[in-house]
């Protein structure tokens, strides 16, 4: 009867021991992640405006986070929907298919988020009409999702809509953006077939007119970080053991960058409006979901050039190319050049030249030789460094960096058939010694280089100066969750050291 008594025990504890080590064994995560994306923030700027960051906004994440201070854009073009695509799910445009804003899929224009199946929510125009079904590849949050059996809550949020739509991927939640028509974040169909009450409300309150928009590009910088804030409320997110992901973009740094350039007055005002409002949302974060409880990175989608008129002032070698203009010029060539009266040339998009397949079969040529007549022609261009065939670059003379960043740009049924590669501080903008702005899309250092900030749980301070990519930070992030990467990912989870 003892003996047995013992046994009982002895089960009983067993049973204990082995519960223990069920607890003990459960994966440590974050109960949330934030992905911060700054449209078009180079990575100087966490140096250049360091001294006139607040203590808790930029300044923070530089001195308590880690720094891959070497983080560089591994493909051209370098716009906005492949940085926002290629962060997310760690591979570049020859995987995941986003090749651009805009660009065209065997022959035809598309825009990057453009999906005539499903219908705006929360407006009646075609500003809704948006959804990621245009990229091939899985995200960050589509792999949480599938590691929680998709009880994870995933989000984004922009005034861009491609900025919103693409990091938060395939299978989230909602995406939300600004429909600049009716003044509010709207978000499809393809996610929700109403706006959710919250919504609603938050956009009563926080509504303005285009007028108002462009009055005070600044505003939407607030307005993201405020619905991100919503969101979090309302949507609950972060509040229990199942980690949760939000994607955030801030849209108005670009469009300020582009009308004002690197330098000057505005660029620093919407820096430091960004600055104070990381700082709002970091409290936030702090006080209710808990500083060891939450995962931010802090990144972009591409940088910038500076403006050409300020280098050329010191002696800088500079300079615009119109290339939307020379559709015409190129088509007039190429028709007296192979002898036809059709037009060869369907599109110039971010220094990609697409011909028109079915033209150049119908006239009996054969695409190779048109391709490099229009090479011979653009090669007399100055402002060309090369240019290339995509499908014959591994036999191009270049830097071996510049033709992996062009293999990587390359779908061979989205990107086109000829890419121009500029001298240094040449840009696609106008041509004009009244000039102002900047722009982006080249390999060169001033727009591949860009933020990579670890901050917050797990997450030590420190930096280093190892090489790492944009496709690094999908794997990185995954790997810190302990799930998979994503499915098309080429990128490598990095350490921090």
């Amino acid at each position: 009867m003892r003996r047995h008594f013992v046994n009982i025990i002895l089960v009983i504890m067993c049973m204990m021991m082995s519960g223990l080590a069920e607890v003990s064994a459960q994966v440590e995560r974050p109960k949330l992640v934030v992905g911060l994306v700054v449209d078009q923030m180079r990575w100087d700027y966490l140096y250049y405006y360091y001294d006139d960051y607040c203590q808790g906004g930029l300044r923070r994440i530089v001195d308590e986070g880690y720094s891959f201070e070497n983080n560089l854009i591994n493909y051209i073009p370098t716009v906005t929907a492949i940085g926002h695509a290629s962060v997310y799910t760690g591979t570049t445009p020859a995987m995941h298919g986003i090749c651009g804003n805009d660009f065209r899929i065997d022959g035809q224009k598309v825009y990057c988020c453009f999906d005539p199946a499903v219908r705006s929510v929360g407006s009646a125009s075609k500003e809704g009409q948006m959804s990621p079904r245009l990229m091939l590849s899985t995200t960050i949050g589509d792999e949480l999702k599938i590691a929680t059996d998709f009880k994870a809550r995933v989000f984004g949020v922009a005034f861009k809509d491609r900025a919103a739509i693409l990091p938060a991927g395939h299978s989230a939640d909602g995406a939300y953006w600004w429909d600049t028509s009716a003044g509010h974040f709207v978000t499809s169909t393809f996610y929700m077939d109403k706006l959710p009450q919250w919504v609603e409300e938050f956009n009563n309150t926080h509504q303005f007119t285009p007028e108002e928009y462009i009055g005070d590009k600044e505003v939407s910088v607030t307005n993201t970080f405020q619905m991100a804030e919503a969101l979090i409320d309302n949507e609950q997110l972060g509040r229990d053991d199942i980690t949760d992901l939000l994607t955030v973009s801030i849209s108005s740094t670009d469009v300020i960058g582009h009308a004002f350039g690197t330098r000057g007055p505005e660029n620093k005002s919407v820096y430091m409006r960004l600055d104070q409002d990381l700082k709002h949302f970091l409290d936030k974060l702090d006080r209710e979901i808990g500083r060891d409880n939450y995962l931010l990175f802090l990144t972009a989608d591409h940088g910038a050039a500076h403006n050409y008129n300020l280098m050329q002032s010191y002696r800088i070698p500079a300079g615009g190319w119109e290339g939307w203009k020379t559709v015409k010029t190129v088509n007039e060539y190429l028709r007296q050049a192979c002898s036809v009266s059709s037009n060869l040339l369907l599109d110039v998009n971010s220094c990609r030249y697409y011909l028109d397949h079915d033209k150049i079969h119908a006239e009996g040529l054969k695409l190779d030789d048109v391709k490099q007549t229009l090479i011979d022609y653009l090669r007399k261009n100055p402002d060309f460094e090369y240019v290339v065939d995509f499908e014959k670059v591994s036999g191009y003379s270049m830097p071996q960096r510049l033709r992996e960043m062009i293999c990587n740009g390359y779908n061979p049924h989205r990107s086109g058939d000829v890419v121009v590669v500029m001298r240094p501080q040449v840009f696609i903008a106008k041509n004009s010694p009244d000039y102002k702005g900047t722009s982006h899309g080249a390999w060169n250092p001033y727009d591949s280089h860009i933020p990579f900030v670890l901050f917050g749980w797990k997450v030590k301070h420190g930096s280093t100066m190892t090489e790492t990519h944009i496709t690094d930070i999908a794997p990185t992030i995954c790997s810190m969750l302990h799930i998979q990467m994503p499915n098309a990912c080429i990128g490598e989870a990095r350490e921090m050291k």
